[in-house]
């Protein structure tokens, strides 16, 4: 029998399942994923992808040749954003009321630490062609169970959570949030004694 969950992916005394609740958006996202967030015991894309229907994640580094990306990126009548801090980037409120709007609309986001979601974006030259955007400077993360490099760094959960409110503020998205709290409480409480306090809150 597996000690890991099927769905979620995690070991079954920290399975994330029953804290998932289903979200229907008009945004869809899509998430590429580097290969060792996968298999990350503390990793939180998989909730985004367990809660949106309207999510896809592809898990690789270089996608430039990728042919199910690429068949997205040239649907007609989709407007593509990349959720990225570039030079040009845009900050998400100003596409936001996408309602009513006969175009639909995908925003991609890289799942990685900060240096290979860098990494990412400057093999992936041809994501550069998409309006990029960027989240308020002012928000905070709240990933207690990883070292951050500041602290408005976002997990990816928490950037999605974001974005998608900041586009769709009519829709409540709170249980992203409450799922990804759950997930570093059951993991905080699985730690050996320690651990977390000799580690995480220094």
């Amino acid at each position: 029998m597996s000690r890991y969950c099927s769905q979620c992916g995690k070991a079954l005394k920290v399975c994330i399942c029953s804290s998932i609740e289903s979200i229907q958006t008009d945004v869809e996202l899509i998430i590429l994923q580097h290969p060792t967030e996968e298999h990350r015991p503390m990793g939180s894309a998989r909730i985004l992808s367990l809660s949106l229907p309207n999510s896809q994640c592809f898990v690789g580094e270089d996608f430039r040749e990728h042919h199910e990306l690429q068949q997205l990126l040239n649907e007609d009548g989709v407007d593509h954003y990349v959720l990225y801090p570039s030079d040009v980037s845009v900050v998400a409120t100003e596409i936001m009321s996408v309602s009513g709007d006969t175009k639909k609309t995908r925003v991609i986001l890289l799942d990685g630490t900060w240096k290979k979601a860098f990494k990412m974006w400057q093999i992936n030259t041809q994501l550069h062609h998409l309006p990029s955007l960027h989240l308020p400077k002012e928000l905070s993360g709240n990933y207690r169970i990883r070292k951050a490099p500041s602290e408005n760094a976002l997990s990816t959960v928490e950037a999605g959570y974001h974005v998608l409110s900041l586009i769709e503020p009519e829709r409540d998205f709170t249980p992203l949030v409450r799922a990804f709290e759950q997930m570093i409480d059951t993991q905080i409480r699985h730690m050996p004694p320690g651990v977390f306090e000799r580690n995480y809150l220094q």
